[in-house]
């Protein structure tokens, strides 16, 4: 399943050790705050339980499961993400 994760993180270094999590989940990031990819559900539940352990509780961490037909409604506006970052990947159907 394609998996948005998206996070507002005010500290530099928990902001960073966030990002390192969704690279290291094979997720690529699409703006500064906001990784896409495809993750199945178990890897999708440890990414969350990770990020869960590094951030403090005035951050947000948002995990959104996304279905192909629910990503394939999705209406860009506006400039959008490097799509060289996400060639190959479901993201190219929606250009």
């Amino acid at each position: 399943m394609l998996v948005w994760v998206i996070y507002d993180i005010s500290d530099n270094r928990t902001r960073s050790r966030v990002a390192k999590i969704c690279k290291n989940y094979g997720l690529y990031r699409v703006q500064k705050s906001a990784f896409l990819g495809d993750l199945n559900r178990n890897e999708s539940d440890s990414l969350a339980v990770e990020c869960e352990s590094v951030i403090e509780d005035s951050d947000s961490v948002y995990v959104f499961p996304m279905c192909e037909d629910c990503f394939d409604k999705i209406k860009l506006i506006g400039t959008g993400f490097d799509r060289e970052l996400v060639s190959g990947m479901t993201v190219t159907k929606f250009f």
